[in-house]
């Protein structure tokens, strides 16, 4: 199964009786394992979590610490892209050069990679004299 099947089968789970915008991420860690999010509304809306958030917390939780590709899918017109927020998750464990498969739910697919999605990125180096 890819990592689009992956996200697109667990977005069906998604808690989004706010928006009605299902989200779904999986994302295949360093070590082979693929570990997926889907959204979570709350009704006090910033307390809600992204899909892309949940799959990063349950590779942690495996023990993971490396993404080597993520994918995202939606019900939208073009291919879902990660929020800021969820740009800067992703950076914290993907190098620059991890691929990131965003799609919808007809089929319309988009590749690109961690870099092209976040430029100048903050990362741990700002912090090498703290």
């Amino acid at each position: 199964m890819t990592l689009i099947e992956s996200a697109r089968l667990v977005r069906e789970n998604a808690h989004a009786p706010y928006s009605k915008f299902k989200v779904g991420a999986a994302l295949r860690a360093s070590s082979g394992l693929v570990y997926h999010g889907c959204n979570v509304e709350n009704v006090a809306y910033p307390e809600g979590t992204c899909a892309e958030a949940g799959a990063i917390a349950a590779m942690i939780a495996g023990g993971d610490t490396a993404i080597a590709e993520i994918a995202v899918i939606a019900d939208s017109p073009k291919p879902v892209s990660p929020c800021g927020g969820c740009r800067q998750k992703i950076a914290e464990f993907a190098t620059g050069d991890v691929k990131v498969v965003l799609a919808t739910l007809d089929g319309v697919v988009h590749e690109t990679t961690v870099a092209a999605l976040l430029p100048g990125s903050f990362d741990a180096e700002y912090m090498s004299r703290v």
